[in-house]
């Protein structure tokens, strides 16, 4: 998740970008949290093998932040929910639901406005964002180009999927639920805003011989290596993830061999493999995992009959994954050391390219496209423009008010914040992505023609 800060008295210390956004930061060249080394501010030290007397209670970290997470005590199982000590796009401003609202009534019309059309929140938190979008709904003038609004409150079907328990006082028309849709049971829009980035994934790492190892971490947060990687985990990351060439003049070599889409047929290279001679993977370098995340991708995309499925978040693709991984933590507005005992959040970046092909195989899907989260706000009516200044001395209630909307439409399209997420938009069944979110987005009345987006199609 875009994990800004949480809290009014953090001092805004997000980790980068508008309001402190986390998804903006940039790994750098160190070995550890965030870019930061073995020294600075929630790095760690290099990972090492235990002495061989020590006890050892550690897991791998797909468990572990399972745990800490989502079990008994767990860090979303926690009264005050995921907003008590991050924000993301959905609590920076309500222009956020209202854009996502006309997502809705676009993918309502391109559907020709089907007797019911759902409408599923994946990761809901407490009801945010289903609130925000039934408010939008509701408040005159506050969906762009409300195609198809008509009678929409009467078709519609509010689904919250999250582990969580369902919080008082949610609009009684939401339905709470703790599993994902059956497989084909839904028609419409189905949205993941920062959930996969919360599926917890193994950590590996390159060990001094270039062989990558699990890591293996106990709930202190102290590491050490464990088997070589094997099966079905080293196939993904011979499919999906560039490591770091101590011969490589960048960070981002070749992988090991061809990439190509995952299937049972093909099991993988073989355990433990290690690059060519001359070409040795660098010590130190590490990558998370992501086949869980795939899955999990794939089952919300089967959940649809026809329409669209959003995943927002924070991610990287096979041109340019991080050397070092991006597994943090975060805990009331600022980014710590992960810890999985439960007191912090534990996220990672998304390789959201890897989710695609996954979402394409598990249902009839047409060609995903993957936008940036300005041009997909921007594409939907969202334009940070000050209003005109006549506007203050006319009304200056109502130009303050526009102000405000401003800044924050400003803050959730900032390149350097959260307007660097990105959208995978994956359509299911006859739902094009342009049908609902053209790659040239429209431009603002008076500013001339609009540009075009800067959408990566995913697809063959």
């Amino acid at each position: 998740m875009t994990r800004g800060p949480g809290t009014a008295d953090d001092g805004g210390s997000g980790a980068a970008g508008s309001g402190g956004a986390k998804g903006a930061r940039e790994v750098s060249g160190a070995h550890g949290v965030g870019g930061t080394g073995p020294a600075g501010v929630g790095g760690r030290a290099p990972t090492s093998p235990p002495p061989p007397s020590a006890p050892s209670e550690r897991t791998g970290w797909r468990a572990a932040a399972e745990r800490a997470l989502y079990g008994p005590g767990g860090f979303y199982q926690r009264p005050e929910g995921p907003a008590g000590h991050f924000r993301t796009s959905v609590h920076a401003s309500p222009l956020y639901a209202r854009a996502v609202a006309t997502l809705l009534t676009r993918v309502d019309a391109a559907l020709g406005h089907p007797t019911e059309l759902a409408l599923v929140d994946i990761g809901a938190g407490r009801g945010e964002l289903l609130t925000g979008v039934l408010d939008a709904l509701e408040t005159p003038g506050a969906v762009t180009g409300a195609v198809g609004a008509v009678g929409l409150a009467d078709r519609l079907r509010r689904y919250a999927v999250e582990r969580a328990r369902r919080p008082a006082g949610l609009d009684p028309r939401i339905e709470w639920r703790a599993e994902l849709p059956a497989p084909g049971s839904l028609t419409g829009l189905l949205i993941a805003n920062e959930w996969l980035d919360n599926v917890p994934v193994d950590v590996v790492e390159v060990d001094p011989d270039g062989v990558p190892r699990q890591v293996r971490v106990a709930p202190d947060g102290t590491e050490e290596l464990g088997d070589p990687v094997a099966g079905a985990d080293a196939a993904w990351l011979a499919d999906w993830w560039r490591w770091p060439r101590e011969d490589a003049p960048g960070p981002h070599a070749p992988p090991v061999r061809a990439a190509e889409p995952l299937s049972e047929a093909d099991p993988g290279p073989d355990p433990g493999a290690r690059a060519e001679p001359g070409t040795r993977v660098e010590p130190g370098a590490r990558a998370e995992v992501g086949a869980p995340r795939d899955a999990a991708w794939a089952r919300a995309v089967r959940g649809l009959d026809a329409g669209l499925a959003v995943a927002v978040d924070y991610a990287h693709t096979r041109a340019a994954r991080p050397p070092y991984g991006t597994l943090t933590g975060f805990r009331d507005g600022r980014e710590v050391r992960p810890v999985p005992d439960g007191s912090c959040d534990l996220t990672a970046h998304v390789a959201l390219d890897a989710c695609a092909a996954a979402g394409a195989r598990a249902a009839r899907a047409g060609t995903p496209v993957l936008h940036t989260q300005r041009d997909a706000l921007r594409a939907l009516g969202l334009a940070g423009r000050r209003p005109p200044l006549a506007l203050a001395s006319t009304d200056p209630v109502g130009y303050l008010r526009a102000l405000g909307l401003a800044g924050e439409a400003a803050e959730l399209t900032d390149p350097a914040g959260l307007g660097d997420f990105r959208w995978l938009c994956q359509p299911v069944g006859p739902l094009a992505v342009a049908d609902v979110l053209p790659l040239q987005a429209p431009a603002p009345p008076g500013t001339g023609p609009g540009r075009p987006g800067r959408a990566e199609r995913l697809g063959p």
